[in-house]
């Protein structure tokens, strides 16, 4: 065994529901943080890999995307929405949660289509989501949300993507050091995948957010971990419309095996 095969990388992940198959096996292992936090310790060489929004590598040059493996979904995805009190269409301002990357890039997109364009804002806390008119919520906040008692209507942005485009979004990828010697990393993280959708059961039945059929449905049905050529049309329309809309430099995605 080489002495590269002996190396301890640091990965990084988000603590969300969504992720926790994607880190069957490593969980010990793992530097949980935000997207947002993720990408930002990814541009300082803090980590060797992690589990980012795409837009994190579809703006900046310097990441290998691990092939094959991501967050994503075809149709109504739950966990990335604008909770909204008046008509999209009266849309002056939209609070973000700042965690998020490729959320408001996406919702840019998604209302830029209907030719609207209001100011998108940084969201205090998830307690003054309640009292906004519009409000763009991811992870588990946004399931949070949801699954209370609230007077906001919900525009998924899963769903809107896919009505809009007949394709599936991926959100976040994993995103590797590129000029790094991790071979071996990118087999620790598909297989740790592989054994995350194998013991799906498991997850389902021991996890402890929400209940489980909720999570039965989450997994099976709302995300999609797969990351195939239609999901990869997905990448290049969000990447189409990116560019289409002026929302910054994008860059082609270089997927390694």
């Amino acid at each position: 065994m080489s002495s590269t095969d002996n190396k301890r990388f640091r990965i990084g992940s988000v603590q969300y529901l969504n992720a926790a198959p994607l880190t069957r096996g490593i969980e010990s292992e793992l530097v949980l943080a935000t997207p947002a936090k993720l990408a930002e310790m990814l541009r300082r060489d803090e980590l060797d890999a992690a589990l980012v929004s795409i837009t994190e590598v579809l703006f900046n040059d310097r990441y290998d995307i691990l092939d094959g493996i991501g967050i994503g979904s075809i149709g109504e995805v739950y966990s990335v929405i604008l909770a909204h009190r008046k008509p999209l269409e009266e849309v002056k301002e939209v609070f973000c949660d700042t965690a998020s990357l490729t959320s408001v890039n996406l919702l840019k997109v998604l209302l830029a289509e209907k030719n609207l364009f209001p100011e998108f804002k940084p969201l205090d806390g998830y307690d003054a989501a309640a009292y906004k008119d519009f409000v763009l919520l991811i992870g588990d906040p946004a399931i949070d949300f949801q699954r209370a008692p609230h007077t906001h209507e919900i525009f998924d942005l899963g769903a809107a993507w896919t009505e809009m485009t007949h394709l599936p979004f991926v959100y976040a990828v994993w995103a590797l050091r590129r000029g790094v010697d991790n071979k071996s990393l990118r087999r620790e993280l598909r297989e740790s995948k592989k054994i995350g959708i194998e013991t799906i059961d498991y997850l389902v039945e021991t996890r402890e957010e929400y209940d489980e059929d909720f999570r039965r449905d989450y997994f099976e049905w709302n995300i999609q971990y797969n990351v195939g050529e239609d999901a990869k049309r997905g990448i290049a329309k969000f990447c189409e419309l990116l560019r289409k809309h002026d929302l910054g430099t994008v860059y082609e995605p270089k997927f390694v095996s």
